[in-house]
Protein backbone atom coordinates (compact mmCIF):
# COMPACT_ATOMS: atom_id res chain seq x y z
CA UNK A 1 0.00 0.00 0.00
CA UNK A 2 1.07 3.58 -0.55
CA UNK A 3 2.78 5.75 1.98
CA UNK A 4 1.00 8.92 3.10
CA UNK A 5 2.77 11.18 0.66
CA UNK A 6 1.60 13.60 -1.97
CA UNK A 7 1.14 11.19 -4.85
CA UNK A 8 -2.26 10.08 -6.06
CA UNK A 9 -3.67 6.86 -4.70
CA UNK A 10 -4.15 3.92 -7.07
CA UNK A 11 -7.37 1.96 -7.34
CA UNK A 12 -8.54 -1.16 -9.14
CA UNK A 13 -12.08 -1.51 -10.46
CA UNK A 14 -14.04 -4.74 -10.71
CA UNK A 15 -16.98 -4.51 -13.09
CA UNK A 16 -18.00 -1.24 -14.68
CA UNK A 17 -16.56 -1.88 -18.13
CA UNK A 18 -17.84 -1.17 -21.61
CA UNK A 19 -21.40 0.21 -21.70
CA UNK A 20 -21.74 0.01 -17.91
CA UNK A 21 -23.38 3.22 -16.71
CA UNK A 22 -22.42 3.04 -13.05
CA UNK A 23 -18.77 2.18 -13.66
CA UNK A 24 -18.30 5.37 -15.64
CA UNK A 25 -20.05 7.34 -12.89
CA UNK A 26 -17.62 6.00 -10.28
CA UNK A 27 -14.58 6.74 -12.45
CA UNK A 28 -15.74 10.28 -13.22
CA UNK A 29 -16.44 10.90 -9.54
CA UNK A 30 -13.03 9.62 -8.45
CA UNK A 31 -11.31 11.73 -11.09
CA UNK A 32 -13.10 14.91 -10.02
CA UNK A 33 -10.71 15.76 -7.17
CA UNK A 34 -7.59 14.17 -8.65
CA UNK A 35 -6.95 12.11 -5.52
CA UNK A 36 -6.72 8.69 -7.18
CA UNK A 37 -6.20 7.09 -10.56
CA UNK A 38 -7.36 3.86 -12.16
CA UNK A 39 -4.37 1.51 -12.03
CA UNK A 40 -5.83 -1.97 -12.56
CA UNK A 41 -9.05 -3.67 -13.44
CA UNK A 42 -11.16 -6.71 -14.14
CA UNK A 43 -13.91 -4.77 -15.80
CA UNK A 44 -16.47 -7.33 -16.94
CA UNK A 45 -17.85 -10.77 -16.14
CA UNK A 46 -16.53 -12.18 -19.43
CA UNK A 47 -12.74 -12.30 -19.99
CA UNK A 48 -12.80 -10.94 -23.52
CA UNK A 49 -15.01 -8.00 -22.62
CA UNK A 50 -12.99 -7.32 -19.47
CA UNK A 51 -9.73 -7.08 -21.40
CA UNK A 52 -11.32 -5.00 -24.14
CA UNK A 53 -12.72 -2.57 -21.57
CA UNK A 54 -9.36 -2.25 -19.83
CA UNK A 55 -7.55 -1.51 -23.04
CA UNK A 56 -10.14 1.14 -23.92
CA UNK A 57 -9.40 2.85 -20.60
CA UNK A 58 -5.64 2.72 -21.17
CA UNK A 59 -4.73 0.01 -18.68
CA UNK A 60 -1.39 -1.70 -19.46
CA UNK A 61 -1.59 -5.43 -20.08
CA UNK A 62 0.09 -6.29 -16.75
CA UNK A 63 -2.71 -4.51 -14.88
CA UNK A 64 -5.62 -5.50 -17.14
CA UNK A 65 -7.17 -8.78 -16.02
CA UNK A 66 -9.79 -11.19 -17.37
CA UNK A 67 -11.43 -11.70 -13.97
CA UNK A 68 -11.20 -10.55 -10.36
CA UNK A 69 -9.36 -13.68 -9.24
CA UNK A 70 -6.52 -12.91 -11.64
CA UNK A 71 -6.44 -9.32 -10.43
CA UNK A 72 -6.18 -10.39 -6.79
CA UNK A 73 -3.47 -12.93 -7.58
CA UNK A 74 -1.43 -10.37 -9.50
CA UNK A 75 -1.74 -7.71 -6.80
CA UNK A 76 -0.66 -10.11 -4.05
CA UNK A 77 2.50 -10.91 -6.00
CA UNK A 78 3.52 -7.26 -6.03
CA UNK A 79 5.50 -5.67 -3.20
CA UNK A 80 3.12 -4.12 -0.67
CA UNK A 81 4.19 -0.59 -1.63
CA UNK A 82 3.28 -1.24 -5.28
CA UNK A 83 -0.20 -2.65 -4.77
CA UNK A 84 -3.38 -0.72 -5.42
CA UNK A 85 -4.60 1.34 -2.47
CA UNK A 86 -8.26 0.43 -2.90
CA UNK A 87 -10.50 -1.93 -4.83
CA UNK A 88 -13.81 -0.57 -6.19
CA UNK A 89 -16.59 -3.13 -6.79
CA UNK A 90 -19.34 -2.08 -9.20
CA UNK A 91 -20.72 -5.46 -10.24
CA UNK A 92 -24.31 -6.71 -9.82
CA UNK A 93 -25.12 -7.62 -6.23
CA UNK A 94 -24.71 -11.39 -6.58
CA UNK A 95 -20.93 -11.06 -6.93
CA UNK A 96 -20.36 -8.46 -4.20
CA UNK A 97 -19.81 -10.95 -1.41
CA UNK A 98 -17.12 -13.26 -2.83
CA UNK A 99 -15.19 -10.35 -4.33
CA UNK A 100 -15.40 -8.04 -1.32
CA UNK A 101 -14.59 -10.81 1.15
CA UNK A 102 -11.56 -12.02 -0.81
CA UNK A 103 -10.03 -8.54 -1.04
CA UNK A 104 -10.92 -7.53 2.52
CA UNK A 105 -9.40 -10.72 3.92
CA UNK A 106 -6.30 -10.08 1.81
CA UNK A 107 -5.89 -6.71 3.52
CA UNK A 108 -7.09 -4.39 0.74
CA UNK A 109 -9.22 -1.31 1.27
CA UNK A 110 -12.58 -1.82 -0.44
CA UNK A 111 -15.37 0.35 -1.82
CA UNK A 112 -18.53 -1.55 -2.77
CA UNK A 113 -21.74 -0.51 -4.44
CA UNK A 114 -25.05 -1.08 -2.69
CA UNK A 115 -26.91 -3.11 -1.58
CA UNK A 116 -23.85 -4.67 0.03
CA UNK A 117 -24.69 -8.39 -0.27
CA UNK A 118 -27.66 -10.75 -0.44
CA UNK A 119 -27.83 -12.00 3.15
CA UNK A 120 -27.06 -10.68 6.62
CA UNK A 121 -24.76 -13.63 7.33
CA UNK A 122 -22.62 -12.48 4.42
CA UNK A 123 -22.70 -8.90 5.69
CA UNK A 124 -21.63 -10.09 9.14
CA UNK A 125 -18.70 -11.96 7.58
CA UNK A 126 -17.58 -8.79 5.82
CA UNK A 127 -17.85 -6.79 9.05
CA UNK A 128 -15.74 -9.43 10.79
CA UNK A 129 -13.12 -9.35 8.02
CA UNK A 130 -12.87 -5.57 8.22
CA UNK A 131 -12.60 -5.75 12.00
CA UNK A 132 -9.82 -8.36 11.77
CA UNK A 133 -7.79 -6.71 9.03
CA UNK A 134 -8.46 -3.10 9.99
CA UNK A 135 -8.96 -1.88 6.45
CA UNK A 136 -11.18 0.86 5.10
CA UNK A 137 -14.50 -0.33 3.69
CA UNK A 138 -16.85 2.18 2.08
CA UNK A 139 -20.31 1.60 0.62
CA UNK A 140 -21.48 3.99 -2.07
CA UNK A 141 -24.76 5.29 -0.71
CA UNK A 142 -24.01 8.34 -2.75
CA UNK A 143 -26.97 10.48 -1.72
CA UNK A 144 -25.33 11.09 1.66
CA UNK A 145 -22.65 12.99 -0.26
CA UNK A 146 -24.94 15.87 -1.23
CA UNK A 147 -24.00 19.10 0.59
CA UNK A 148 -27.57 19.87 1.63
CA UNK A 149 -28.03 16.40 3.08
CA UNK A 150 -24.99 17.08 5.25
CA UNK A 151 -26.54 20.39 6.21
CA UNK A 152 -29.78 18.61 7.13
CA UNK A 153 -27.84 16.11 9.22
CA UNK A 154 -26.15 18.90 11.17
CA UNK A 155 -29.42 20.75 11.75
CA UNK A 156 -31.23 17.65 12.98
CA UNK A 157 -28.43 16.52 15.26
CA UNK A 158 -27.76 20.00 16.66
CA UNK A 159 -31.39 20.24 17.79
CA UNK A 160 -32.65 22.82 15.29
CA UNK A 161 -35.84 20.78 14.86
CA UNK A 162 -36.15 19.72 18.48
CA UNK A 163 -37.05 16.10 19.21
CA UNK A 164 -37.81 14.26 15.96
CA UNK A 165 -41.38 13.06 15.62
CA UNK A 166 -42.01 12.08 12.00
CA UNK A 167 -39.84 11.02 9.05
CA UNK A 168 -41.14 10.46 5.54
CA UNK A 169 -38.81 9.27 2.79
CA UNK A 170 -39.95 8.41 -0.71
CA UNK A 171 -37.96 7.07 -3.63
CA UNK A 172 -40.19 6.92 -6.69
CA UNK A 173 -39.12 5.93 -10.19
CA UNK A 174 -41.04 4.96 -13.32
CA UNK A 175 -38.46 3.14 -15.41
CA UNK A 176 -39.83 -0.31 -14.50
CA UNK A 177 -43.49 0.57 -15.05
CA UNK A 178 -43.51 -2.00 -17.87
CA UNK A 179 -41.80 -5.36 -18.22
CA UNK A 180 -38.54 -3.82 -19.45
CA UNK A 181 -36.61 -6.92 -18.39
CA UNK A 182 -38.23 -8.88 -21.25
CA UNK A 183 -36.75 -6.54 -23.87
CA UNK A 184 -33.08 -7.38 -23.24
CA UNK A 185 -32.40 -4.30 -21.11
CA UNK A 186 -29.31 -5.24 -19.10
CA UNK A 187 -30.05 -3.11 -16.05
CA UNK A 188 -33.65 -4.27 -15.78
CA UNK A 189 -32.73 -7.90 -16.36
CA UNK A 190 -30.40 -8.35 -13.40
CA UNK A 191 -32.35 -6.10 -11.04
CA UNK A 192 -35.52 -8.18 -11.47
CA UNK A 193 -33.74 -11.55 -11.27
CA UNK A 194 -33.75 -13.10 -7.75
CA UNK A 195 -30.57 -15.04 -8.51
CA UNK A 196 -28.68 -11.80 -9.10
CA UNK A 197 -30.57 -9.15 -7.15
CA UNK A 198 -31.38 -11.27 -4.10
CA UNK A 199 -34.66 -11.39 -2.20
CA UNK A 200 -35.73 -7.83 -3.05
CA UNK A 201 -36.23 -5.73 -6.16
CA UNK A 202 -37.15 -2.07 -5.72
CA UNK A 203 -36.67 -2.44 -1.97
CA UNK A 204 -33.04 -3.46 -2.44
CA UNK A 205 -32.22 -1.23 -5.37
CA UNK A 206 -33.64 2.07 -4.13
CA UNK A 207 -35.25 1.28 -0.76
CA UNK A 208 -31.80 0.65 0.67
CA UNK A 209 -30.85 4.19 -0.38
CA UNK A 210 -33.92 5.56 1.38
CA UNK A 211 -33.13 3.69 4.61
CA UNK A 212 -29.55 4.91 4.55
CA UNK A 213 -30.60 8.50 3.93
CA UNK A 214 -32.87 8.44 6.99
CA UNK A 215 -30.18 6.89 9.19
CA UNK A 216 -27.53 9.34 7.96
CA UNK A 217 -29.61 12.48 8.50
CA UNK A 218 -31.40 11.61 11.74
CA UNK A 219 -29.06 9.17 13.47
CA UNK A 220 -32.17 7.37 14.72
CA UNK A 221 -32.28 3.57 14.95
CA UNK A 222 -35.27 1.65 13.59
CA UNK A 223 -36.80 -0.54 16.29
CA UNK A 224 -39.79 -2.04 14.47
CA UNK A 225 -41.28 -2.08 10.99
CA UNK A 226 -44.20 -3.44 9.03
CA UNK A 227 -43.93 -3.72 5.26
CA UNK A 228 -46.18 -4.24 2.27
CA UNK A 229 -44.21 -5.34 -0.80
CA UNK A 230 -45.76 -6.03 -4.17
CA UNK A 231 -44.99 -6.94 -7.78
CA UNK A 232 -47.43 -4.85 -9.75
CA UNK A 233 -46.08 -5.63 -13.22
CA UNK A 234 -47.49 -9.06 -14.18
CA UNK A 235 -44.92 -11.87 -14.16
CA UNK A 236 -42.26 -9.98 -12.23
CA UNK A 237 -40.54 -12.17 -9.64
CA UNK A 238 -39.37 -9.44 -7.25
CA UNK A 239 -41.10 -6.47 -5.66
CA UNK A 240 -41.39 -3.31 -7.72
CA UNK A 241 -43.30 -1.40 -5.03
CA UNK A 242 -42.74 -1.17 -1.26
CA UNK A 243 -44.52 0.72 1.52
CA UNK A 244 -43.10 0.48 5.04
CA UNK A 245 -44.12 1.92 8.41
CA UNK A 246 -41.25 2.54 10.83
CA UNK A 247 -40.93 2.99 14.58
CA UNK A 248 -37.70 4.52 15.83
CA UNK A 249 -35.90 4.48 19.15
CA UNK A 250 -37.12 7.46 21.14
CA UNK A 251 -40.66 7.33 19.79
CA UNK A 252 -40.46 8.88 16.32
CA UNK A 253 -42.57 7.38 13.56
CA UNK A 254 -41.72 7.03 9.88
CA UNK A 255 -42.92 6.08 6.43
CA UNK A 256 -40.66 4.71 3.68
CA UNK A 257 -41.83 4.27 0.10
CA UNK A 258 -39.70 2.70 -2.63
CA UNK A 259 -41.40 2.21 -5.97
CA UNK A 260 -40.22 1.77 -9.54
CA UNK A 261 -43.61 1.57 -11.27
CA UNK A 262 -44.64 5.25 -11.02
CA UNK A 263 -45.02 5.88 -14.73
CA UNK A 264 -43.52 9.16 -15.86
CA UNK A 265 -41.42 9.78 -12.74
CA UNK A 266 -37.64 9.90 -13.07
CA UNK A 267 -35.54 9.82 -9.90
CA UNK A 268 -37.84 11.31 -7.32
CA UNK A 269 -36.07 10.78 -4.00
CA UNK A 270 -37.38 13.09 -1.27
CA UNK A 271 -36.97 13.35 2.48
CA UNK A 272 -39.06 15.13 5.12
CA UNK A 273 -38.00 15.24 8.77
CA UNK A 274 -40.32 16.87 11.31
CA UNK A 275 -39.55 17.69 14.93
CA UNK A 276 -41.14 19.67 17.72
CA UNK A 277 -39.75 22.96 16.39
CA UNK A 278 -39.87 22.58 12.61
CA UNK A 279 -39.50 20.50 9.46
CA UNK A 280 -36.81 19.99 6.84
CA UNK A 281 -37.57 18.99 3.24
CA UNK A 282 -35.11 17.93 0.52
CA UNK A 283 -35.53 16.56 -3.00
CA UNK A 284 -32.82 14.81 -4.98
CA UNK A 285 -34.05 16.32 -8.25
CA UNK A 286 -33.44 19.78 -6.72
CA UNK A 287 -30.47 18.84 -4.56
CA UNK A 288 -29.02 22.29 -3.99
CA UNK A 289 -32.00 23.47 -1.89
CA UNK A 290 -33.02 22.53 1.65
CA UNK A 291 -36.31 23.93 2.90
CA UNK A 292 -36.61 24.71 6.62
CA UNK A 293 -40.18 25.18 7.84
CA UNK A 294 -39.94 26.85 11.25
CA UNK A 295 -42.57 26.73 13.96
CA UNK A 296 -41.50 30.13 15.28
CA UNK A 297 -40.72 32.04 12.10
CA UNK A 298 -40.91 32.21 8.31
CA UNK A 299 -39.90 29.40 6.01
CA UNK A 300 -36.24 29.47 4.99
CA UNK A 301 -34.70 28.09 1.80
CA UNK A 302 -31.04 27.20 2.33
CA UNK A 303 -28.90 26.82 -0.79
CA UNK A 304 -25.64 25.05 -1.53
CA UNK A 305 -22.37 26.93 -1.42
CA UNK A 306 -23.47 29.74 0.89
CA UNK A 307 -21.28 30.82 3.83
CA UNK A 308 -23.89 30.28 6.56
CA UNK A 309 -24.05 26.50 6.07
CA UNK A 310 -22.32 24.11 8.44
CA UNK A 311 -18.71 23.18 7.76
CA UNK A 312 -19.56 19.67 6.51
CA UNK A 313 -21.94 21.13 3.92
CA UNK A 314 -19.44 23.80 2.86
CA UNK A 315 -16.68 21.21 2.43
CA UNK A 316 -18.96 19.11 0.23
CA UNK A 317 -19.35 21.89 -2.34
CA UNK A 318 -16.83 22.68 -5.06
CA UNK A 319 -18.13 25.68 -6.99
CA UNK A 320 -19.79 29.02 -6.07
CA UNK A 321 -23.50 29.16 -5.18
CA UNK A 322 -25.96 29.28 -8.02
CA UNK A 323 -24.02 26.79 -10.14
CA UNK A 324 -25.75 23.38 -9.98
CA UNK A 325 -23.91 20.48 -8.38
CA UNK A 326 -25.33 17.01 -8.30
CA UNK A 327 -25.02 13.29 -8.78
CA UNK A 328 -21.35 12.96 -9.77
CA UNK A 329 -20.21 15.39 -7.09
CA UNK A 330 -22.14 13.47 -4.42
CA UNK A 331 -20.31 10.30 -5.41
CA UNK A 332 -17.05 12.25 -5.38
CA UNK A 333 -17.69 13.34 -1.80
CA UNK A 334 -18.05 9.71 -0.72
CA UNK A 335 -14.75 8.85 -2.38
CA UNK A 336 -13.04 11.89 -0.91
CA UNK A 337 -14.03 10.60 2.53
CA UNK A 338 -12.76 7.10 1.79
CA UNK A 339 -9.44 8.37 0.47
CA UNK A 340 -8.99 10.68 3.47
CA UNK A 341 -9.44 7.69 5.78
CA UNK A 342 -6.93 5.63 3.79
CA UNK A 343 -4.38 8.44 3.94
CA UNK A 344 -4.88 8.94 7.68
CA UNK A 345 -4.48 5.26 8.49
CA UNK A 346 -1.34 5.01 6.40
CA UNK A 347 0.04 7.95 8.40
CA UNK A 348 -0.78 6.11 11.63
CA UNK A 349 -3.45 8.52 12.84
CA UNK A 350 -7.21 8.81 13.09
CA UNK A 351 -8.88 10.74 10.31
CA UNK A 352 -10.76 13.96 11.01
CA UNK A 353 -14.47 12.93 10.96
CA UNK A 354 -15.22 15.87 8.68
CA UNK A 355 -12.68 14.54 6.21
CA UNK A 356 -13.50 10.83 6.46
CA UNK A 357 -17.24 11.28 5.95
CA UNK A 358 -18.60 8.23 4.13
CA UNK A 359 -20.93 5.23 4.64
CA UNK A 360 -19.06 2.21 6.03
CA UNK A 361 -19.48 -1.54 6.02
CA UNK A 362 -21.74 -1.16 9.07
CA UNK A 363 -24.10 1.00 7.02
CA UNK A 364 -24.06 -1.64 4.33
CA UNK A 365 -24.73 -4.43 6.82
CA UNK A 366 -27.64 -2.50 8.35
CA UNK A 367 -29.09 -2.05 4.87
CA UNK A 368 -29.03 -5.81 4.25
CA UNK A 369 -30.76 -6.47 7.59
CA UNK A 370 -33.34 -3.84 6.70
CA UNK A 371 -34.12 -5.59 3.41
CA UNK A 372 -34.42 -8.98 5.11
CA UNK A 373 -36.65 -7.63 7.87
CA UNK A 374 -38.97 -5.84 5.43
CA UNK A 375 -39.30 -8.90 3.18
CA UNK A 376 -40.08 -11.10 6.18
CA UNK A 377 -42.59 -8.58 7.54
CA UNK A 378 -44.42 -8.39 4.23
CA UNK A 379 -44.57 -12.19 3.96
CA UNK A 380 -45.80 -12.59 7.54
CA UNK A 381 -48.04 -9.50 7.43
CA UNK A 382 -47.00 -8.25 10.85
CA UNK A 383 -44.72 -5.87 12.72
CA UNK A 384 -41.20 -7.21 13.27
CA UNK A 385 -38.35 -6.10 15.52
CA UNK A 386 -35.38 -4.75 13.63
CA UNK A 387 -31.98 -5.93 14.84
CA UNK A 388 -29.15 -3.48 14.28
CA UNK A 389 -25.76 -4.94 13.19
CA UNK A 390 -22.89 -4.95 15.63
CA UNK A 391 -20.33 -2.25 14.98
CA UNK A 392 -16.68 -2.96 14.15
Amino acid sequence: MSEANGRRLRYAMIGGGKDAFIGAVHRHAIALDGLAELAAGALSSTPERALESGRALGLPDAHNHPNWQALLEAELKRPATERVDAVVIVTPTDTHYPVALAFAEAGFNVVCDKPLVHRSAQADALVAAVRTKGGVFGVTYNYTGYPMIRQAREMVRSGALGAIRKIVVEYNQGWLASALETTGNKQASWRTDPARSGIAGALGDIGSHAENLVASVTGLAIEELVADLGSLVPGRALDDDASILLRFAGGARGVLVASQINAGLENDLRLRVSGELGTLEWRQEEPNRLVHHRQDGPMQILTRGTPWLCEAARRAGRIPPGHPEGFIEAFANIYRGVFADIRAREAGRDADPLDADYPTVIDGARGVRFIECAVASSAERRWLRFEQPKST
